[in-house]
């Protein structure tokens, strides 16, 4: 093994012995380089004044060397917040100011200890570094029944994790708990388990209240009592979209000091909470109560983003980063989110009508940009056919009988003809 991965290893054992023992062969082998190509463009950025031979782009007239075809669409910005590689870790400033920004959206965090977001390529990227880190063949993931079907790929194929469902929602229609602390229970014998809370959920736009919160933090601190190691993901990805009473905050916070055994883990971005989806630029961001264990999973973070990616986009980054700082920010923000809500609120009107009962039900959802309808009568991928062929209507099958509908890209005014012709469908397949 790399003596500097040894190293940090070494950092994490003396920092947590259970973390260690949470990491995936990889997640012990990986580290980032001190003495490559990049450590030494570093020194010679801060010393070379002369001349610095070191990095790899092309520099003209004092600064990066670029098109005359690019620059004047962008013209806003200077060259050096555009062109060159951005850090591995991601811009310092942006990573700054992404932190305050959660310290004052999750008051929960106040006092906690956690350390600098890291700059992923959007949330796949993020979850992707879980998985590498911490995830061995054979190792259990938790997550419900309703999920988002990327989980497969990125835990299950990719890392060959065995994947563990269990149903979201009690007969009750809320937050399942009891089945989250079964499944977790269940892992004793292992000893290891990763679980991955997404709030508010794909498919179903469901965040938990305060109570079931509680219920979701008391089940992962039953596991960790009981001698499981326990990584826990918040997928953050629709974050702040609240559109009722529910959850607030992310329970990154209500994780981070829990106990020993815990070893939180927020995955979040500006994708859907800013609204700039191509931009591609999201965080990981861990917990834990020593500074230089913090100090070593950023360290083999960057070793897994140096080995996949190098670093991510620099100019994305550079305008999430100039969007967060503008005074019109917080204007502009609240201003898409009544939209939404707006949006989210003319659904939920709509099916609380009566006007289609006979044909579904459907699940809570209080957030995000997704609901899940639950039909009755037909197949959920036979109605899906059938409204895009005869109606020219894109809708999501998940299983025999759910129906994903995104909200959020359907204008408030056509909501009640979309579920009209939805309806509609339903009943024309009754009828064959």
């Amino acid at each position: 093994m790399n003596p500097l991965a040894e190293q940090l290893n070494e950092s994490v054992k003396s920092g947590n012995r259970h973390v260690y023992d949470m990491l995936s062969t990889l997640g012990k082998e990986i580290y980032f380089p001190k003495e490559g190509i990049l450590s030494q463009s570093a020194e010679a950025s801060a010393h070379a004044k002369k001349y610095n031979a070191t990095i790899g782009i092309a520099i003209e007239n004092g600064g990066p060397m670029h098109l005359a075809a690019i620059q004047d669409t962008l013209s806003a910005y200077k060259p050096q917040d555009l062109y060159p590689y951005a850090p591995p870790a991601g811009k310092p400033e942006l990573r700054s100011v992404w932190r305050e920004k959660m310290i004052q959206e999750n008051p929960s965090l106040t006092g906690k200890s956690f350390g600098q977001p890291i700059v992923t390529n959007a949330l796949t990227h993020g979850l992707s570094i879980v998985a590498d880190l911490f995830v061995d063949e054979g190792d259990v993931v938790i997550y419900p029944d309703k999920n988002w079907e990327n989980y497969e790929l990125t835990f299950g194929i990719r890392r060959h994790a065995d994947i563990v469902n269990f149903p979201l929602f009690t007969d009750d229609m809320t937050f399942n708990s009891a089945g989250l602390q079964e499944a977790l229970l269940a892992q004793k014998g292992k000893g290891k388990a990763v679980v991955i809370l997404n709030f508010p959920n794909n498919p179903t736009g469901y965040t938990p209240g305060a109570k079931e919160g509680g219920e979701i933090v008391a089940a992962i601190q039953a596991a960790a009592e009981e001698g499981i190691n326990v990584v826990v993901v918040t997928d953050d990805a629709y974050y702040g979209l609240f559109f009722e009473d529910s959850l607030k905050e992310s329970l990154f916070g209500k994780m981070a000091g829990l106990h020993p055994r815990i070893l939180p883990i927020k995955v979040d971005g500006a994708t859907k909470e800013e609204y700039v989806w191509g931009f591609r630029v999201g965080f990981i961001t861990y917990a834990a109560e020593d500074q230089a264990l913090l100090a070593a999973l950023e360290q083999k973070t960057l070793g897994i983003i140096r080995a996949t990616i190098s670093s991510g986009a620099h100019p994305s980054q550079t305008f999430v980063l100039h969007a967060l700082k503008s005074a019109e920010f917080a204007v502009q923000k609240e201003e898409k989110f009544r939209i939404m809500k707006g949006r989210a609120n003319k659904v939920k009107a709509l099916l609380d009508s009566g006007k289609y009962g006979d044909v579904w039900e459907y699940y809570p959802f209080n957030s995000g940009y997704f609901m899940c309808l639950k039909l009755k009568t037909v197949a959920a991928e036979s109605l899906r056919l059938h409204l895009i062929q005869q109606y020219g209507i894109g809708t999501i099958a998940l299983g025999d009988t759910d129906l994903r509908i995104a909200f959020s890209c359907i204008s408030e005014e056509n909501l009640e003809e979309l579920f009209d012709l939805i309806y509609q469908g339903v009943q024309d397949l009754q009828g064959k």
